[in-house]
């Protein structure tokens, strides 16, 4: 059986989807819809913005969701992509309101608008250069959760923000706290590295954001997906809209289980990831989890072909 799983935040590169804008109307109407939900010309950064126009959080969270949607449903209706092979959808993060879009739980107009605000409100809850994001090599969860409990950190945030796969785990939180940390693990020899973004994503910095971001999802009309959507949180299936929805608030200043889902599905008999939107993050990590499984990136006309 397969699955589809869409990325998250880092993909993003100038040009995404350019192809297929070219080749397809229902990209040119998806762009489109997208453009005319946030009222601002979305598709013009997309196409021809630069890396750094795309960098905003603000953009980038409604810019890869609508590539990955349009290349999805390129898949869909231009190849005739039968979905009946499909057991789950799941995202990275922000690539989860992909995964609700592509799943029907929510309408494309509703998916943009949401991650605009998520993306706000995420860079506004803590002030730039308090918060970082470290990434970790080489240690597991466990070994991670004792060490942050060693240390202490009295004076600040240290949380696991992303479990990713073995031997790489992100933390989330307070800058200085972070920066200890990462001394620590330098005298113990174990590799880790900050990551280049603005804000300290997915710890309980995030709590004001996910406040906020509450009054958006309720007022909100989810429907119940028609494919099972594996949920970061819980690393396990939803179907229920109202569930979704708390799920999605959680999803702000919680962990995501990407390990954990990834080893779910393949433990109900997924044995062929397809990963649709811009770059092969998750195609890599999948194959880290396990490297039994096929998995494969569609990025391009051709590797639809391929399919």
């Amino acid at each position: 059986m397969k699955a589809i799983i869409f990325p998250g935040q880092g993909s993003q590169k100038a040009g995404m989807a350019s192809e297929f804008y070219s080749n397809f109307k229902i990209v040119k109407h998806i762009f489109d819809q997208a453009n005319n939900a946030l009222k601002f010309d979305l598709s013009k950064i997309i196409l021809n913005g630069s890396d750094e126009d795309l960098k905003k959080t603000e953009i980038t969270q409604p810019a890869i969701l609508t590539t990955s949607f349009a290349i999805y449903s390129v898949l869909k209706k231009e190849f005739n992509f039968d979905l009946s092979k499909i057991k789950y959808v799941a995202g990275h993060s922000l690539g989860e309101y992909s995964a609700l879009v592509a799943s029907g739980s929510l309408s494309l107009e509703d998916g943009v608008t949401l991650v605009h605000e998520r993306g706000k409100l995420m860079q506004a809850a803590v002030p730039e250069g308090q918060g970082a994001m470290l990434a970790v090599m080489g240690i597991n969860t466990k070994e991670l959760n004792l060490i942050i409990k060693e240390l202490d950190q009295k004076k600040g945030i240290c949380e696991i923000a992303n479990d990713n796969s073995p031997g790489q785990i992100i933390l989330s939180g307070s800058k200085q706290s972070l920066v200890d940390f990462s001394n620590y693990l330098k005298s113990e020899k174990k590799r880790s590295i900050f990551l280049p973004v603005s804000a300290p994503f997915h710890c309980s910095l995030m709590k004001p954001a996910a406040e906020k971001m509450k009054h958006f999802l309720q007022k909100t009309k989810f429907q119940n997906p028609n494919l099972k959507l594996i949920s970061n949180v819980t690393a396990l299936p939803t179907e229920n809209d109202e569930e979704i929805k708390s799920l999605l608030y959680k999803q702000i200043f919680s962990q995501v289980r990407w390990r954990e889902s990834v080893e779910y599905m393949i433990k109900n008999d997924i044995n062929d990831f397809i990963e649709i939107g811009p770059g092969k993050v998750l195609s890599g990590l999948v194959k880290r989890i396990n490297d039994q499984v096929l998995t494969r990136s569609l990025t391009k006309i051709d590797d639809i072909k391929n399919l």
